[in-house]
């Protein structure tokens, strides 16, 4: 292959997001041909590269088929890869990877349910992620209390948050009766609780939290808690072009149709 960025390629490879192999290059964790690799080095795929003091398989640093999965996350899973609380994490429901490690795209939080899309391509998690590429993500959202058109008015406008201005792109409602209301929201941000922290800013409570949406990508209604399913070819090519990615060749012989798996069992580790 031609040169390119080591962060990018090691990324690509499944061994982090961009950043997170930038923050390793950083700590010394990463050398190619027995030196401390620096930020902006850029490799071929000949090299001799370590991370974490293990050899990266040759194999690894090629272009490999990009993969893109949907999770449907349930009530009460983390996602973070191990938990010290001994809660069920999301990635315990995914199938194996022959080569590399799932990465998730955004997270949420744990009493919130919906879409999370995982790749085994770090440069494409980064981009979907990187603030620069504002990709929507849709919510549906159940609300406890009243909510009038000003309100409504504010949250589109921004409010002033502990970590800065937040705000929805749009609101729609969707129904509901009495003090339960139904809303559609679109943000392009993923900071942490933030859909929460807009509507408790203005004295209501979410009592549902639902991701339907990110970027190109919907939660298809078929697809139960607990479930994952491969986005088929031409819907990967669509989330790779939105955030300027050029389409990885299929290996030959890899069927491109969706399939979909189920949770694995949890282990039974004391909470």
């Amino acid at each position: 292959m031609d040169d390119e960025k080591l962060q990018k390629v090691l990324a690509r490879a499944g061994y982090g997001s961009r950043r997170e192999i930038e923050a390793l290059i950083a700590d010394g964790r990463v050398q190619v041909n027995g030196e401390p690799a620096k930020l902006g080095d850029r490799v071929t795929g000949s090299e001799r590269i370590r991370c974490n003091g293990r050899l990266v398989p040759r194999e690894k640093l090629r272009q490999d088929e990009r993969k893109v999965l949907m999770y449907h996350k349930p009530v009460g899973e983390v996602c973070t890869r191990d938990d010290p609380e001994g809660r069920p994490t999301v990635f315990a429901a995914l199938p194996k990877l022959g080569s590399g490690r799932w990465i998730g795209i955004g997270r949420l939080d744990l009493n919130t349910i919906g879409l999370l899309l995982f790749t085994n391509d770090g440069e494409l998690a980064n981009r979907l992620m990187h603030p620069s590429h504002a990709q929507e993500r849709e919510y549906a959202v159940r609300v406890f209390g009243e909510v009038t058109d000003s309100m409504i008015r504010q949250l589109q406008q921004g409010v002033d948050l502990e970590d800065g201005l937040g705000s929805f792109d749009s609101i729609e409602p969707r129904g509901g009766e009495g003090g339960n209301q139904w809303f559609h929201v679109v943000l392009r941000e993923g900071r942490k609780r933030e859909v929460r922290r807009l509507w408790e800013s203005q004295g209501v409570q979410v009592s549902r939290l639902m991701r339907v949406r990110y970027g190109p990508v919907r939660l298809p209604r078929d697809l139960p808690r607990g479930k994952w399913r491969f986005l088929n070819e031409p819907a990967v090519r669509e989330l790779a072009a939105a955030v300027g990615l050029a389409s990885a060749v299929p290996k030959p012989g890899r069927a491109a149709a969706p399939s979909a798996g189920r949770r694995k069992k949890p282990s039974h580790r004391r909470r």
